[in-house]
């Protein structure tokens, strides 16, 4: 069922409670599936587009209905291949610009070079920042995302201003009603992997009690890096014995570090060990690792599809049936279309429903 108000996807404003312009969401090729359902929610069909490939490798993309004086959300998160995707998200941008769309709103689930967002040393670039001054070159109008991995990215962007959306809004619920029943009376603690992740941690945290769950605490991992993606060691900050634990982080990547973290927390005197992330990009042998590790379940979000290509016997295939549980955004993300386009905040979309329903 869609959303309401309902709108219209084609001329004119529609009738309805709030006051509402015409406007198309159309979705680039890095993650269609999702676009689907951000569709299906809205209750209206997605914009007529070729994307695709010439021999060479260079984007072909040719529009296939009117867009003038037309608001548009394009939906194309930048995932691997991620520079596949960016210029793909430039082009289709840029494609609407001359075909003279009103506004366009670029809705990009995960923010691709997020991670490289100042210098850390000499003569390197500030990719996150580079990225928002493409974007914005391009002729984006507003930026909507998911879970950025820092939120001063939202500040790179100096014209078009950004709306940086929250997952767990989504995994809380799934949390409350699918996982944490098995635990029990026992306490929980809500773990961050390092201290640039405690407001993240803390915020799931809040929301987890706003439902009504008792007995949770707060704790931070410190680990001891050889290199990126490589943990040598690792102490806590909090109390974590005779709990179930709950690392919550923005993405995963090659899971190594995110392992490492379960296995130890478990030697440490954890009762379990799940995950809550919101970006899958599980890169090499990430899915491997998952099913190898001591990890009991690993939540995350829909922002970048997850690749079914695995043997089947294997720990990925392990992981991906018995650990793995995916929680569409795509609600979320219409919910902050309609609020967009209707003129309304976005501030309730960052608030948990109380309803399970």
């Amino acid at each position: 069922q869609g959303l309401t108000p309902t709108m219209s996807s084609t001329s004119g404003p529609s009738s309805g409670p709030l006051s509402t312009t015409a406007y198309k969401l159309f979705a680039g090729s890095a993650n269609p599936e999702l676009a689907e359902k951000v569709s299906e929610a809205l209750g209206i069909p997605l914009g007529k587009a070729t994307v695709g490939r010439f021999n060479d490798g260079e984007c072909n993309i040719q529009l296939g209905e009117n867009v003038r004086n037309t608001h548009v959300f394009l939906v194309q998160s930048t995932c691997p291949p991620v520079n596949d995707a960016m210029m793909e998200l430039f082009l289709m941008v840029r494609c609407f610009r001359r075909a003279s769309a009103r506004t366009v709103t670029a809705i990009v689930p995960y923010y691709g070079y997020a991670r490289q967002d100042r210098k850390t040393t000499a003569r390197v670039p500030i990719s996150a920042s580079d990225v928002a001054m493409l974007l914005e070159a391009a002729g984006v109008d507003r930026m909507l995302s998911v879970d950025l991995h820092c939120g001063q990215i939202q500040g790179f962007f100096h014209h078009a201003p950004v709306d940086n959306l929250h997952a767990f809004v989504e995994h809380v619920p799934f949390m409350v009603k699918e996982i944490i029943p098995s635990y029990g009376e026992n306490p929980i603690a809500i773990v961050s992997p390092d201290a640039g992740g405690v407001a993240r941690a803390k915020m799931f945290m809040e929301a987890l009690t706003s439902m009504n769950v008792p007995n949770i605490s707060l704790a931070i991992t410190i680990k001891h890096r050889v290199k990126a993606g490589e943990v040598e060691g690792m102490n806590i900050v909090g109390e974590i014995k005779g709990k179930h634990c709950i690392i919550v982080d923005d993405m995963i990547d090659t899971a190594g570090t995110l392992c490492k973290s379960a296995d130890s927390l478990r030697e440490m005197g954890a009762l379990s060990v799940s995950a809550c992330c919101t970006h899958a990009l599980f890169s090499g042998p990430a899915l491997d690792r998952i099913g190898k590790s001591s990890l009991k379940h690993v939540i995350v979000a829909d922002t970048i599809p997850i690749s079914k290509d695995v043997e089947e016997g294997s720990p990925a295939a392990f992981a991906l049936k018995e650990k793995i549980k995916v929680v569409s955004c795509a609600r979320l993300l219409a919910q902050a279309i309609l609020s967009i386009n209707c003129g309304t905040s976005v501030s309730s979309l960052f608030a948990v429903s109380k309803t399970l329903g």
